[in-house]
Parts: structure tokens; sequence; C-alpha cells
């Protein structure tokens, strides 16, 4: 008689495992430990085999009686169901294996190669916020464009327009690494640009000056009421219009003073790039002051309350903002003003850009740009320099190029 629900339920551990039947093969195995295993005895090629189906109750007795019903169904086709099993056992390992998840965690320890792990840990972390949840569980080689719409507009949606860019140009890469190492045979995100399914944004313009209101500016700057190190801050920005995020991270161990440079490694810069800053006579006499206030430290700028911090992103914009330049200029603004002021004056753009050390087209040339032009772009700082020190001093009409050269 086949067996009913009651009857397992009510069966009881002995002192030797015995099994009760249901029919066709299909069987109830209770061991002396109180376990209950389904299992079935089949014949195939010969061969007396025993075929397990799971544990009673996480397998039920009607979902026991489907899987041999199935199992049967195979075996009537001279195929072995333990075989079939195998075989689906492994497509399911080779799936999870070449999931969206898996595929970016072996992505991101190859992209990781060389990055900050500063730089790194954002990454990760955007990916485990944005990008997993929505993907992650399923075959790479599946993924369609549709899916990768859906999760760039749920970013967009609570108001994360650029992490939903970042989140859908990050997806790409994912999807490159894995055609090249053969986990897919395309690229979805390719099919898609970000214009055709975010809403469009105005750019950002960092609020500057004009040029004409430099001199005020400057001279602002030299008798600044706040702290010593704040004051230097912003002169330092002038001078050598680097980003406010490369100026307050600088350490000691980067200036080489004798040789007149100041290297950035390329663990803090935007483009992840060294940089060389050639420093003006103007530079060093403000570094030199820096020493005797800050030379303790490892920072140029060591924070006020920690020391072991360097100052905040803030500090040089709220100083501007107690000047009176709140909405008219910030730490960038003397990046453009640089910018334009050079251009103007007719210096080479490519040496200006390398200066900025804006974005490169390419790694190589990214790796071999950073000291290029080394000796004209030092002539350059130290012009502008000199252009700054005459403007601060009220000095009317100067060009900047050859003026005390």
């Amino acid at each position: 008689m086949p067996l009913s629900d009651i009857e397992i339920r009510k069966s009881k551990a002995g002192p030797k495992a015995y099994k009760l039947s249901d029919g066709g093969g299909l069987y109830l195995w209770i061991t002396p430990a109180g376990g209950k295993l389904w299992r079935w005895a089949y014949r195939h090629a010969g061969k007396q085999k025993t075929m397990t189906f799971g544990r009673y109750p996480d397998v039920s007795l009607a979902m026991a009686r489907d899987r041999h019903r199935e199992a049967r169904t195979a075996l009537t086709t001279g195929v072995d169901p333990m075989a079939v099993r195998r075989t689906e056992k492994r497509a399911q390992q080779i799936s999870s294996a070449n999931s969206f998840e898996s595929v970016t965690a072996r992505w991101l320890e190859h992209w990781a190669d060389g990055k900050s792990l500063r730089h790194v840990d954002y990454v990760r972390r955007r990916i485990t916020a944005d990008i997993l949840p929505c993907l992650g569980a399923r075959p790479i080689a599946e993924i369609e464009a549709p899916e990768l719409v859906a999760m760039t507009k749920a970013i967009q949606e609570r108001g994360a327009r650029d992490i939903a860019k970042r989140a859908l140009e990050t997806t790409g890469q994912i999807f490159r690494y894995a055609i090249a190492h053969g986990y897919a045979r395309r690229n979805p995100a390719v099919e898609i640009r970000p214009s055709d399914i975010l809403r469009p944004t105005h750019k950002l313009n960092y609020a500057r000056i004009d040029s004409k209101e430099l001199s005020d500016l400057l001279k602002s700057i030299e008798v600044y009421q706040g702290k010593h190190i704040t004051r230097l801050a912003m002169k330092l920005m002038a001078l050598t219009f680097v980003r406010t995020s490369e100026l307050i991270g600088a350490k000691w161990a980067e200036f080489d003073v004798e040789a007149a440079r100041w290297d950035i490694p390329a663990s803090r810069m935007k483009m992840r790039t060294p940089h060389i800053v050639p420093l003006a006579q103007q530079v060093i006499e403000v570094v030199e002051v820096l020493r005797r206030l800050s030379g303790n430290s490892e920072w140029l700028f060591p924070g006020d309350r920690n020391s072991t911090k360097p100052i905040s992103n803030n500090t040089i914009l709220k100083a501007l903002e107690r000047m009176g330049y709140k909405g008219r200029m910030t730490g960038h603004g003397f990046r453009g003003l640089a910018s334009t002021l050079l251009h103007e004056q007719g210096y080479a753009h490519e040496h200006i850009e390398l200066q900025l050390a804006h974005a490169p087209r390419n790694a190589v040339s990214a790796a071999y740009n950073h000291a290029l032009y080394l000796q004209p772009r030092a002539k350059m700082m130290q012009d502008w320099a000199n252009f700054l020190e005459l403007t601060q001093r009220g000095v009317r009409v100067i060009p900047i190029r050859g003026r005390l050269a």
C-alpha cells in the first residue's frame, strides 16, 4: 500500500535502519538516529542503483513522488536518471560560476590592481548597493539591455543621476571583461547610451570671479584674518591651480624644494596618473613658511582639531565666503582663471592642459605625459607666479609672459 503523511509522521527510529515502501521502488529510509530519507531503488544497464530525493520533511511525500515520476520517465528512455542529475548539477554550477555577481568579483580583483584602496572600496560599495541587487543572480550571458535600463532608471529615481550613469559605465566594463574571458558573447551596455534613458542635466560651472577682480581677491587673501594655514592654502591654490583635493592632501614627502618640484602620486590624482607641479620661487617661499608652521606633521595643511588628518574640502570655500566671495569664487575657480589667462597670453594648449592634469586620451599617454614638456611648463608656472605677484601689488596691464623672467 502507498504511504500516507500520517504514517510517515508517526514512524519512529529503531535499533536498525528500515524502510517504508511507497511502491515502484520508492521508499522512505529511516535511520537509527531518526533521519528520514527518500530513496529509489532501480536497475540501469544491468546494475542495481539507489537514487536519493531528499530528506523528509524538507521533501514532502508529494514532492518525492513527483521526483520519482520524473526519474522513472528518464529511465524508460534508456537514460540513467542519476547521470541526468549530475548533468543538471554541473549546469547549475556553471551557471552560478558565470552569474553576474561572480564575474563581477573576478573583474573587480583584476581592475583593482594599481588603484587606490579608497577608490576601490568606493566602487565596490556602489556595485553592492546599486548593481548587484538587480543583476547579481542572473547568468551574465543572459542579461539583456532592458535589464540595464531598469537598473539605471531605478538609481536615477532616487535622485542619483550621476551614480546611475557611473553604474551603467561600470556594468559595461564588467561585460567587456566577461567577453574577454569567455563568460559572455556580447555587451548589452554598448547598445544604450546614458542620454537614451537618463534625464538631461545642466553642466555645473564652478563659480569664479572675472579676471578684473583678481587683484582685489589676491589682496584679500594676503590680509586674511583667519588661520595662517588657511591663508597659505589659498595662496598655494592660486599659484599652482591644482584641484582642491590634491592641495589639501599634500604631504611633505611629495616636495623636493631643491629640484623645485611637487610630485603628486597617481593614487591622489583624479585621473590616477602621477602629476608634477614645477615650483615657482614664490611657491617655494610659501612652502618654507608652511614648514615652520606644520613641518612636524605629515601634512602641509594639518587639521586644526585633528592634526593626523588634513584640513577639510570646505576650508578654502568657507574662507572665500568669509572674505565676501560667496557664490562668486571657489577653490576650483583658480583653475579656470589660470586656464583662461594663460590661453589668452598664447601659452601652448598642451602645456596648459598637462599642468591642469586634465584627462589624457589613453593610459599609455597618461603614463608618458605626466613629465612631458616639464621645462616649458616650469617657465610657464614661474611666469604665472610673477603675474600674480604683480597683480596683487596692483600693477595694471601686466602681460604674463616674460615679466620678471
